[in-house]
């Protein structure tokens, strides 16, 4: 071997240990301000599942001890995930930012703070469509022929289940100008295949509520306008980068 060809990877071994090193420190942060949020949510459990609990007007039952170790560990994760999003996103943005070229750099950190906001509007989307349509009306089917008794566990899981789809199909709109300013993506291909995003958007509404049609077409309505707001934003983001392509070729 050469003494280039040791240079080289000499280089090579140091840049990626280099690599490694900042992937650590990143992590290292982001665990930080993951566990202080950890402890703001842990000290304020009483109040955050007073506030969801208030919404049913009804009380949730634990059955076992560790029931009562779930629902604190559970709100203050959930309070360190939402509180810590921004911290990881810019973590990880931060992390892959040298390989990308400048501009990919400008159009990837302007859309960061969209996406937070837009998964905050799905998880309050998700919780109000729970709590006015889907709670409703699986208390109605018991028509007074049980003693209704939910467990603080099964209660919270199965909110987690229904709201958190909703916060990741309202990023659709951010993810789709994002692809399209990269030229991943093109309206075209959204026009075409809307058939199959309409099919996808009505199985998972199916699938995040109670077998009654009515309330799965309520709720596959939102996810279609979603997807139909995301063309029209793809739309624009697309002639917005003709019209600077066609510039620069003229000049």
């Amino acid at each position: 071997m050469s003494e280039s060809e040791e240079y080289i990877n000499g280089e090579k071994e140091m840049n990626f240990g280099g690599h490694l090193t900042e992937l650590r420190n990143r992590l290292i942060v982001t665990a930080i301000v993951f566990v202080l949020f950890f402890i703001v949510g842990f000290l304020n459990v009483k109040s955050i599942y007073s506030f969801f609990v208030d919404d049913i007007d009804m009380q949730l039952t634990v059955i076992s001890p560790a029931e009562i170790i779930w629902i604190y560990f559970s709100i203050a994760g959930l309070i360190a995930f939402a509180g810590s999003i921004p911290v990881i996103v810019y973590q990880l943005w931060a992390f892959v930012s040298p390989a990308l070229t400048p501009k990919e750099k400008r159009v990837s950190l302007a859309y960061i703070p969209g996406s937070l906001i837009l998964f905050v509007l799905g998880l309050v989307f998700g919780y109000m469509v729970f709590v006015n349509l889907i709670f409703p009306f699986l208390l109605s089917l018991n028509d007074d022929m049980f003693n209704v008794m939910f467990t603080v566990e099964r209660y919270f899981g199965f909110l987690l289940r229904v709201t958190l789809p909703f916060a990741f199909l309202f990023e659709l709109p951010i993810f789709t100008m994002f692809l399209t300013s990269l030229g991943v993506l093109t309206p075209a291909f959204m026009v075409k295949n809307r058939k199959y995003a309409y099919f996808i958007l009505i199985v998972i509404g199916v699938l995040i509520t109670p077998p009654d049609f009515i309330l799965q077409i309520v709720v596959a309505i939102p996810l279609i306008i979603i997807y139909e707001i995301s063309i029209q934003l793809c739309k624009a983001v697309y002639r917005k980068k003709q019209a600077q392509h066609e510039a620069f070729m003229n000049e």
